[in-house]
C-alpha cells in the first residue's frame, strides 16, 4: 500500500511539474475583430479563432499547439506587458480595416510600447499580415518597425483561381525551420523588409522575403506575410498531386517558436 502511494504521490507531482512547465500561446481577439450576422440574427466573430473549425480559423493550428504542449490563450482587449505575463508567444494577425469591422481597434502608440517591452523581456511575437489589399499595415507596420521590419505593398504569389495553385508555390527544402515540410503553399501575400539586424528566414521564388525574424532583447519578433496556417490550407484542400505540406509545416513553425520561448 506505501509503494502505492508512493507512485501515485510521484505521478501527480510528474503531472503537476508539466502542467506548470507548459507554455501558452495566446491568439489576439482585439486587433483582429471581424464579426458577420449568423442564420438566427446574432452578432457572432467568424475569423482567426481557436474554437471555430470552418475554413477561416485555427482550429487545426491549435491542435497542433496543444499536440506540443502549448495552453491556448487569447486576448480580448488592447494588450499590455501585465496582461501578457505567463503568455509565452503572442499571435497578431491580419488586423482589421474599417471593411472587415467598422470600429477597428487600430494598434497605437501604446500598444507598441507595452508589446516591444514584454518581447524585450522574453516573449516571442509573431505577426502575421497579408496583401495590402486586406490587412491595416500603416498601423501594424509601427509596431513591425520596432524590430526592423516592414510588410510592404508590394503583392508577391498572386494566385488567379485554383487552377493556378502553383503560382503559391515556396520551396522550404533545406530551411533550417521547415524541418520536415518540403514545399508550401502561401498565396496573395506581401513583401517583407528587413533591416538593423533583422533577417529573412523564408523567400519565395521571386527573393522576396515572406518570413523574417529578429531577436529584441530576450525576445524574439516574427514577421509572416499572409495568415496562411488558417484550416483552408491545413486541411487538405490543397491538390495532395502538387505535393504541398503546410499540415507538416505547420507543425514545423510551431516546433520552431517552441524551441525559441525556451531560450
Amino acid at each position: 500500500m506505501k509503494m502505492f502511494f508512493r507512485v501515485f504521490t510521484l505521478s501527480i507531482l510528474i503531472c503537476s511539474s508539466v502542467l506548470a512547465s507548459a507554455q501558452t500561446v495566446t491568439l489576439d481577439y482585439f486587433f483582429n475583430r471581424e464579426t458577420r450576422k449568423n442564420k438566427a440574427g446574432e452578432v457572432e466573430r467568424f475569423h482567426y479563432l481557436w474554437g471555430k473549425s470552418d475554413y477561416g480559423n485555427f482550429f487545426i493550428l491549435g491542435n497542433i499547439f496543444k499536440k506540443q504542449g502549448f495552453k491556448l490563450d487569447s486576448l480580448e482587449t488592447a494588450p499590455t506587458a501585465a496582461k501578457l505575463k505567463g503568455t509565452d508567444v503572442y499571435l497578431i494577425v491580419d488586423p482589421d480595416r474599417p471593411k472587415e469591422n467598422p470600429k477597428p481597434n487600430y494598434i497605437q502608440a501604446a500598444d507598441i510600447t507595452e508589446i516591444s517591452t514584454w518581447v524585450k523581456q522574453g516573449g516571442i511575437l509573431v505577426m502575421f499580415a497579408n496583401d495590402s489589399a486586406n490587412v491595416e499595415l500603416p498601423h501594424f507596420n509601427k509596431l513591425a518597425n520596432v524590430f526592423g521590419m516592414h510588410f510592404s505593398n508590394e503583392m508577391q504569389n498572386h494566385v488567379i483561381d485554383d487552377k493556378h495553385f502553383e503560382d503559391g508555390a515556396i520551396s522550404t527544402k533545406k530551411n533550417p525551420v521547415f524541418k520536415t515540410a518540403q514545399k508550401i503553399f502561401m498565396k496573395d501575400v506581401c513583401a517583407i523588409e528587413t533591416k538593423n539586424g533583422a533577417k529573412p528566414v523564408l523567400k519565395n521564388a521571386a527573393n522576396a522575403t515572406v518570413i523574417a525574424s529578429a531577436k529584441y532583447g530576450k525576445g524574439t519578433a516574427i514577421a509572416i506575410a499572409d495568415p496562411w496556417l488558417y484550416d483552408e490550407y491545413v486541411n487538405g484542400r490543397l491538390p495532395k498531386e502538387m505535393g504541398f505540406e503546410n499540415d507538416k509545416a505547420a507543425a514545423d513553425v510551431v516546433a520552431w517558436l517552441k524551441k525559441l520561448s525556451k531560450k
